[in-house]
């Protein structure tokens, strides 16, 4: 088992540092952040004016929200896919990754994890100084506690890997299709909606917004976002995190099994 983890950690490591080294692409996605992160803010500022009573969140809220997800688009982007595992299910590769000493599945997520922290770290520091630099309310606020501030770390990381878990069940459902695209598409699109990636999802009318919290997409970026800015706060704090670590573990487990009961009868579409 400890000889198991150490290969896990392994390819973590190395898909990690490789991700650094793509500084300069890092430093364009920085300069994107900001000019979107702004952009963001200044609709929401025009619709504030208008009646700022008749929102969900306070602005302040609101702008502490955008810039965290801009900081950590990469890391919570339900859309960002390893492109190389699609690449070795249409080549044929597939068949090569089997004889690796660690599990497929362990293997790809390993990896597709890696690749988002690694490039969400390039991004997200810059991003986090000058933000929270900025003048009340348009900067980043502090969060209401010294709690808060540490629900809001777990559940960032359990955000992110329940965002890997949606994107591993993506990979596994590639392997029986001729072409991914589709339910890639169709996965970035839900997932952008219902991950409170176009709106926060308090801006949501009441009842669709419930069915939206309890979907996986909803134990991604919406939860760390909303915990930080104090719009997640009490029971409700403890019931979100709790959600997120029931995804997390029914995403692993069903994957696993897939891709497991995948593994009988696959195709290898390649040469």
């Amino acid at each position: 088992m400890k000889s198991y983890i150490k290969k896990c950690v392994s390819v973590f490591r190395i898909k990690f540092l490789y991700g650094l080294q793509y500084r300069i692409a890092a430093l364009a996605g920085v300069a994107c952040q900001f000019a979107w992160g702004f952009m963001e803010i200044l609709l929401y500022k025009a619709f504030y004016e208008a009646d700022a009573a008749a929102f969900p969140m306070e602005f302040s809220q609101i702008t502490s929200y955008i810039w965290l997800q801009q900081a950590f688009f990469r890391a919570l982007a339900v859309w960002f896919f390893d492109q190389d595992v699609f690449d070795m299910i249409s080549s044929g590769s597939l068949a090569y990754e089997l004889t690796r000493p660690i599990g497929l599945y362990d293997f790809w997520f390993m990896k597709n994890m890696a690749m988002r922290t690694s490039q969400a770290l390039l991004r997200s520091i810059p991003v986090l100084i000058v933000a929270s630099l900025l003048p009340y309310p348009w900067g980043l606020s502090l969060p209401a506690s010294p709690l808060a501030f540490i629900m809001a770390v777990l559940s960032m990381a359990l955000a992110i890997l329940v965002t890997t878990a949606i994107v591993m069940m993506v990979y596994i459902i590639s392997i029986h299709t001729i072409s991914p695209y589709g339910i890639k598409a169709l996965i970035a699109a839900l997932g952008e909606l219902f991950t409170g990636a176009v709106i926060p999802l308090p801006f949501f009318p009441g009842g669709l917004q419930r069915i939206a919290e309890l979907l996986p997409f909803g134990s991604g970026q919406n939860v760390p976002l909303r915990i930080y800015s104090g719009n997640i706060a009490g029971g409700a704090l403890v019931q979100a995190v709790g959600l997120q670590l029931f995804w997390l573990v029914f995403l692993v487990i069903a994957g696993k099994l897939c891709l497991k009961k995948s593994m009988r009868r696959v195709c290898v579409q390649g040469g």
